[in-house]
């Protein structure tokens, strides 16, 4: 079996996820990162975008074979809806003594097809399930991998900086695990958006926080909780909605029928494009208020945007 070298490191997406590990593995000594983002290729954005890893210490390459030429470990960090097409890209590229890491949320059997994909030119295809955040832990945000190198990887990676553990030898199981888990925590979000407006509309959510805050001692319902988890929905709730759909597929092919899941990817879609009509967007560079985000729905009931009204009644209107 062929030694890792990850000394030169392709990042196949420079958004969040993708800026931010490019970022820090190229501060480690004799690792070059170059990255490749479909950004580069619409000239509104090309000179943000190359800025941007000129700024992380990170090459831009023009496509998808020019980052992952050579390059020892390719990661893959692009959305859930492109994640498929982007493997099925980078394939043909990639050869023995290359390892694609694949990041991204996207259900078992996806992966286990973007496996079959890569393996079949010879290189090595490792899942990795991201169990937390990204930006606060950075480069140590936990990772669970899984295949057939995932140990080896995980030795790799860790005296990078990172912080992964080896789960399986099999591809699957890793992302299984971030999918169920997802079904509680963006549920959860959901559940607390829904929960917090109708507080709101009736002027009882002073009682309902401090209700919730008795029955789960701890989690901080009377102090930061709502916020963070309204505004997690207010920031990410597009992308989160893909992973959801993700989430479902992974139920579905189990077996098991999405209801929540299904259900969460909706409301977190819905969010999003409810508070861009009624213009109160997530704003990264202000401190979100639930409360100042649910007075601009709860009050904007004309037809530029899906009230919540309109949204409680589509539901009534189906049960």
């Amino acid at each position: 079996m062929r030694a890792l070298d990850f000394n030169t490191i392709a990042i196949i997406g420079f958004g969040e996820a993708g800026g931010i590990l490019g970022a820090e593995l190229a501060k480690r000594p004799g690792v070059a990162v170059r990255s490749y983002d479909i950004l580069l290729d619409d000239a509104t954005a090309r000179a943000a975008m190359r800025a941007k890893a000129a700024a992380a210490g990170v090459a831009a390459a023009a496509s998808h074979a020019a980052a992952v030429k050579g390059a020892g470990l390719v990661i893959s960090a692009v959305t859930a809806a492109s994640a498929v097409e982007v493997a099925k890209t980078c394939t043909p590229h990639l050869g023995a003594g290359q390892v694609f890491l694949d990041i991204n949320s996207i259900s078992p059997e996806a992966k286990r097809a973007n496996a079959a994909a890569v393996e079949a030119m010879g290189a090595d295809y490792v899942e990795a399930a991201v169990m937390a955040a990204v930006p606060p832990k950075r480069l140590a945000v936990p990772m669970l991998l899984g295949g057939r190198r995932a140990r080896d990887v995980a030795a790799a990676l860790n005296a990078l900086g990172c912080a992964t553990e080896a789960v399986a030898d099999r591809i699957g199981v890793a992302s299984a695990i971030k999918m169920c888990r997802s079904v509680v925590i963006k549920g959860l979000e959901a559940l607390t958006v829904e929960c917090l407006l109708g507080a709101r509309r009736y002027g009882a959510e002073r009682e309902v926080l401090a209700s919730l805050a008795g029955t789960f001692p701890g989690m901080g319902w009377d102090r930061d909780l709502p916020n963070y988890l309204v505004g997690r929905v207010a920031e990410h709730g597009r992308r989160r909605a893909a992973e959801m759909r993700e989430v479902a597929a992974t139920l579905t092919d189990g077996g098991i029928a999405p209801r929540m899941a299904a259900a969460t990817a909706e409301l977190h879609d819905w969010l999003v494009d409810a508070l861009a009509a009624a213009g109160a967007s997530y704003r990264a560079n202000g401190e979100f208020d639930w409360r100042k985000a649910a007075d601009a729905l709860l009050g904007n009931a004309g037809d530029q945007a899906p009230s919540v009204a309109d949204h409680l009644r589509s539901h009534a209107d189906t049960a």
